[in-house]
């Protein structure tokens, strides 16, 4: 019953070898996968895998557009509302939004990010869709927009904001991805024993963010944000597992 509920499939480390990584995934136990879109090429693929593969989902995702063009991943021009378009047409395939949102670190045309996000945002709430939310460097003015448009399915996604930031965003019944790396960084682990295991989400972020050294991540990899989890919790593994994937039922499906 383990869920990942953030990774990208398509990215060099896994795309390659996607057969495998998949046949990982069901050896460890993982019954869904849902693989993130960041452009207009992405997205298409992530349709592409959740047709072709059974436990695999499709996110529509647009990462802030400067940022996207800094790091090189803008691919075809953006346009945000053929983008939109686009994610009309086939709202349907596609189980949520994400990931979208604001990056001060890759980006720093905040104004263009904003009216960016703001457009996605308002059309998921329009679908009824939840959404995975990207906030590097920009988690307060991230969480500001989502309270002035009452966003109500809200996945926080590798949340790095301050203490009083994760108490607000829980307080707003939002929900956090845990990564793998909880395995390693105090700052997930403090999230984990902040937020009741009913707002808790697992997630790779693959090919980012491996617990294990020298090695790519992927969804298989659950396994250890599990692990993490119980340990912090002082909850058995099975209950977490239990508890997550009823979580991602109510938000998801």
């Amino acid at each position: 019953m383990l869920v990942d509920v953030h990774c990208h499939l398509d990215f060099e480390g896994l795309r390659e070898r996607i057969d495998e990584v998949i046949e990982n995934a069901k050896k460890a136990g993982v019954k869904s996968i849902i693989t993130s879109g960041v452009n207009f090429e992405t997205n298409k693929l992530a349709l592409e895998y959740a047709e072709k593969y059974d436990i695999v989902k499709a996110s529509f995702g647009l990462y802030p557009p400067d940022a996207l063009e800094r790091e090189g991943l803008a691919g075809q021009e953006i346009d945000i509302d053929k983008q939109l378009k686009f994610l009309e047409e086939n709202k349907d395939k596609f189980i949520a939004i994400g990931e979208i949102g604001l990056d001060l670190h890759s980006g720093k045309d905040l104004e263009r990010q904003e009216e960016a996000f703001k457009k996605i945002l308002k059309l998921a709430k329009k679908l009824d869709k939840p959404v995975l939310i990207h906030s590097r460097k920009a988690e307060e003015r991230t969480i500001e927009i989502l309270e002035e448009l009452e966003m109500k399915k809200v996945i926080m996604h590798c949340f790095c904001g301050k203490k009083s930031l994760v108490k607000r965003a829980y307080e707003n019944k939002y929900f956090f991805s845990i990564p793998c790396i909880v395995t390693k960084l105090q700052q997930f682990q403090n999230m984990v024993d902040l937020v009741d295991i009913n707002h808790l989400l697992t997630e790779t972020d693959a090919p980012f963010l491996s617990p294990y050294k020298d090695q790519k991540n992927e969804p298989a990899f659950i396994t250890e944000t599990i692990k993490k989890i119980a340990e912090i919790k002082k909850m058995d593994q099975e209950e977490v597992k239990k508890n997550i994937w009823m979580n991602y039922q109510r938000l998801f499906l």
